[in-house]
């Protein structure tokens, strides 16, 4: 199983602009990444009038769109009642990542990294620190026992996950 690392915060704090810096970093340390996304957005990855939209649109429950330079896989799922984390993170090619980085789901029960932006727009006393908050990334300083980090330092971040994707290595004889 591919260690999953959460970056959970509220919207408008900047996890897809960490992400979008981290990511390079991560790759620079010999770290294959791989991202769950959620959206609350109804979102759609292929185009009116394309083949594979109207096929698709036709009634096929899955639809796979391959190039030489990448692949998608389309599944619809109006009869599930909410995402499973581990279904989706299990379809991802394991042989392939080091680690799966995923940007939403702060209600899932995996390992995460809170981030906190005080010009976010929330309050510090709103933040949830549950059991699976392993360190925080800020812009402020928090009274909190768990590792903290700058928020804005982004190497500073990768160093934390890399040592901490390590750990997990350890833990599991890899």
């Amino acid at each position: 199983m591919v260690p999953l690392l959460g970056i959970a915060a509220w919207s408008g704090t900047g996890k897809t602009t960490l992400l979008k810096q981290l990511i390079p970093l991560l790759r620079q340390q010999g770290i294959r990444v791989g991202i769950i996304k959620h959206t609350h957005h109804e979102m759609d990855v292929d185009k009116p009038g394309k083949d594979s939209y109207e096929l698709r649109h036709a009634g096929a429950y899955q639809t796979l769109v391959a190039s030489q330079k990448r692949w998608a896989l389309m599944t619809e799922t109006p009869e599930l009642p909410e995402l499973d984390l581990n279904y989706l993170a299990s379809r991802m090619d394991a042989a392939s990542l080091d680690l799966i980085l995923v940007e939403g789901f702060k209600q899932e029960a995996l390992p995460k990294l809170l981030l906190f932006r005080q010009a976010a727009g929330h309050r510090v006393d709103e933040l949830r620190l549950d059991e699976f908050v392993i360190a925080i990334a800020t812009d402020t300083e928090l009274s909190s026992a768990l590792p903290q980090f700058d928020i804005n330092n982004v190497e500073q971040i990768a160093g934390f996950i890399r040592l901490w994707l390590k750990t997990q290595r350890d833990e599991q004889g890899l």
